[in-house]
């Protein structure tokens, strides 16, 4: 697996295909915090370069997370269809983009290719896209999707609707909500960021939203977005 490339007369070379996949990002604040992001806009390009000719096999084979090791990856590498995998692990992954963008490229064709993939492969080749390029690829696509209501059709636009409060205090954010909803926003979702991240203040926001959704025969759905293992607590009770 080649790791290296030459750009303007200078050799870039990479200690692994984590490296390659962190320095390929586009400049972030947070993976300057973290000292993963490249450390000029050479070295971004380079990166680039390296893994636009990895093929989907060689990051298959070279997991940033080994499936052994972590529970999540192995359920994804378990899901993946070997089948349809054969037919495209030896594409590079700017042959990926390729075939994303392609005007030949249905969405179905896309989500058939997906099942071939993992989460690595489908990372790498977005670090190859613009965002135009990121918006035309998913445009393809249509996943529709239905709790309360239906999301995803074409030519709709849903939003979500965000009523924090400073103190969780539940009258000041249904104030928000009520506020919000009158705009027409929240058909998405009603999803509250608590400060509080405990069971008890989990609970009471939920049934808040749910007793007010409810009563106003609000379609839409609510979430109050604390730590898993909290939501998992709330629900138990």
């Amino acid at each position: 697996m080649k790791l290296s490339s030459k750009l303007l007369g200078q050799v870039y070379q990479f200690g692994s295909l984590k490296e390659v996949m962190a320095k390929a990002n586009e400049e972030k604040s947070g993976d300057r915090l973290a000292g993963v992001a490249a450390d000029t806009v050479q070295e971004r390009i380079a990166a680039k370069q390296v893994l636009s000719e990895l093929t989907l096999q060689q990051i298959r084979e070279n997991p940033l997370l080994a499936p052994e090791e972590d529970e999540v990856s192995r359920i994804i590498e378990e899901q993946v269809n070997e089948k349809i995998y054969g037919t495209i692990k030896n594409w590079s992954v700017l042959e990926l983009r390729e075939y994303i963008l392609s005007d030949e490229t249905s969405g179905s064709d896309i989500l058939r290719a997906s099942r071939g993939m993992n989460s690595e492969m489908i990372a790498a080749v977005t670090k190859l896209m613009s965002n135009l390029d990121l918006v035309h690829g998913a445009n393809k696509i249509e996943v529709v999707t239905k709790c309360n209501i239906e999301l995803g059709r074409k030519g709709t636009l849903s939003s979500r609707l965000q009523p924090n409060h400073p103190t969780d205090n539940v009258d000041g954010m249904l104030a928000s909500l009520k506020e919000g909803l009158s705009y027409g926003v929240g058909d998405a979702v009603i999803g509250i960021n608590p400060v509080d991240d405990s069971v008890e203040s989990v609970k009471r926001l939920l049934h808040a939203t749910k007793d007010f959704m409810d009563r106003w025969k609000v379609p839409t759905q609510n979430c109050v977005l604390a730590h898993v293992t909290t939501q998992m607590k709330a629900i138990e009770q």
